[in-house]
């Protein structure tokens, strides 16, 4: 049986199979050197880039960042679909801030209030935040499934920027 002189593992043929370095058509036996044998090429090992869905749903994991890391990375900022979402998840987190900070600006004066205005601004920012999580779960699960969801006011902004 012939061996690999690469790995040392048994071959037949002129490829090993579990590296894939060429064989010496008279490959030696185990336990003797080939010398003038010459490699063959590596195998080509071929671009695993994520899926477009996948891509997608991981622009909103977390909010702008990861949706400009997209924007950004050489395959996926060729992509009209990962750009879409990209962009989507950016102009979401950046309304989700603005929104959160309307709330502080409304709920300042109403914390003044011993009881009720501590109340009333817990609850609108529980609200605020419960919502938020919610819509992002929602994206992310709709864009692994496959689904486009347009949001209402960022979505056609970012459809837009994203070259459409």
């Amino acid at each position: 049986m012939a061996f690999c002189p690469s790995c040392g593992s048994p071959a037949e043929g002129r490829f090993c199979q579990k590296c894939g370095a060429a064989l010496a058509q008279g490959a030696t036996p185990s336990g003797t050197a080939s010398y003038g044998a010459v490699p063959g090429p590596a195998p080509v090992a071929t671009a695993a880039g994520l899926e477009d869905n996948v891509a997608g749903a991981l622009c909103y994991l977390a909010g702008f960042i990861t949706g400009i890391l997209f924007l950004v990375l050489a395959p996926y900022n060729q992509n009209r679909t990962v750009r879409f979402h990209a962009f989507q998840s950016i102009f979401l987190h950046i309304a989700w801030i603005i929104a959160w900070i309307a709330v502080f600006f409304i709920t300042f004066p109403l914390s003044a209030i011993p009881i009720f205005g501590l109340l009333v601004s817990g609850a609108l920012h529980f609200a605020l935040w419960i919502g938020g999580v919610i819509v992002w779960i929602y994206m992310m699960f709709k864009t692994y499934n496959g689904e486009k969801i347009v949001i209402p006011v960022v979505g056609p902004i970012a459809e837009k920027q994203a070259g459409g």
